[in-house]
């Protein structure tokens, strides 16, 4: 088997909190130059824009940086920053909960993304926190989803987070979520869903098929007033959107779910009405590095279980501060 070549490190720097793009050229191709493969690869870059980047070096190999005549070189790596769309402020706070030696542990809002993907960049709390924290080599040590808020974990040196994701990995964590939900009578909870989940690369919504099971939730109702439950939710397992679907199969799909049980139209970017009301509120494990056990919990709270109406209205906190 081929051992896959080391990658260098980048030899530029971030950029407010954003690391430079790393391509790797192919060892094969008809390409004479740099800039005829970058044409090729990078259709969304008009190619006089891609002539302009290398006439001001924007593109930097390990040896420096790449000019419009450079020739192509088979496996050869190669960094640039990329051009950003303009990104609507998602207006939520990123609460910290806990900062150590080696771990920053926040309290994520609805709406913003974990990390950098698609169209969400320099709206994530990763590049949020790298920015305003000071914290360049801060990494994630799992990802929560965009709509979902609550704990989410990161890991301040880069030689750590190998131990802390496999903690993930290796379903070593108690995670618990709370979600509200409309309240069901002939729901007989608790209960343990157990399916086997499927979700297509570009398909929005994940979906259960026959087969052995793959993903694991317990179901438990806390409370509930009039037409609402307040529901403790304890994955087993971490597929995406799991207990989102297991909610839905349920026939209590978590109120403000875009995709469960139908994918609606995709909102405007800046309405930020009726969140997701699913909360990752707590992370439990003990630490592969010091061997305590540690316990984050979040402060947030659901906004439909405090007032639907101002939940069903859209009216959301944006006041909080940006760090606490």
């Amino acid at each position: 088997m081929r051992r896959k070549p080391k990658v260098p490190p980048a030899p530029l720097p971030q950029r407010d909190g954003i690391d430079p793009v790393r391509l790797r050229l192919p060892a094969e191709g008809a390409w004479a130059t740099v800039r005829d493969h970058l044409v090729d690869r990078l259709p969304a870059v008009a190619p006089e824009r891609i002539d302009a980047m290398l006439r001001e070096r924007a593109f930097v190999g390990v040896d420096g940086p790449i000019g419009p005549e450079a020739p192509f070189v088979p496996e050869a790596f190669l960094w640039f920053h990329r051009e950003l769309p303009a990104e609507v402020p998602v207006p939520f706070a990123v609460q910290v909960l806990h900062r150590d030696e080696q771990l920053l542990v926040v309290d994520k809002p609805h709406f913003l993304a974990t990390t950098p993907r698609g169209r969400h960049v320099a709206e994530t709390a990763l590049v949020r926190l790298r920015r305003d924290l000071g914290l360049p080599l801060l990494s994630p040590a799992h990802r929560l989803d965009r709509l979902t808020a609550g704990v989410a974990m990161f890991v301040v040196r880069p030689e750590l987070r190998g131990a802390y994701q496999a903690l993930f990995r290796d379903r070593l964590v108690r995670k618990e979520y709370e979600a509200v939900a409309p309240y069901r009578p002939g729901l007989e909870l608790p209960r343990t869903v157990r399916s086997r989940m499927v979700k297509e690369r570009g398909v929005i919504a994940a979906r259960e098929v026959p087969g052995p099971p793959n993903a694991e939730s317990r179901v438990e109702l806390l409370e509930r007033r009039g037409g609402l439950g307040r529901y403790r939710l304890l994955p087993s397992t971490g597929r995406t959107h799991q207990l989102r679907l297991h909610m839905s199969a349920l026939g209590v799909p978590i109120l403000g779910d875009p995709v469960y049980p139908v994918v609606l139209p995709e909102p405007a970017p800046d309405d930020f009405g009726q969140p997701l009301q699913l909360l990752a509120r707590v992370l439990e494990f003990t630490d592969p590095v010091t061997g305590e056990p540690r316990r984050f919990e979040s402060r947030s709270a659901l906004g439909a279980w405090g007032s639907y109406p101002d939940w069903a209205a859209g009216r959301a906190d944006r006041t909080a501060a940006p760090f606490a």
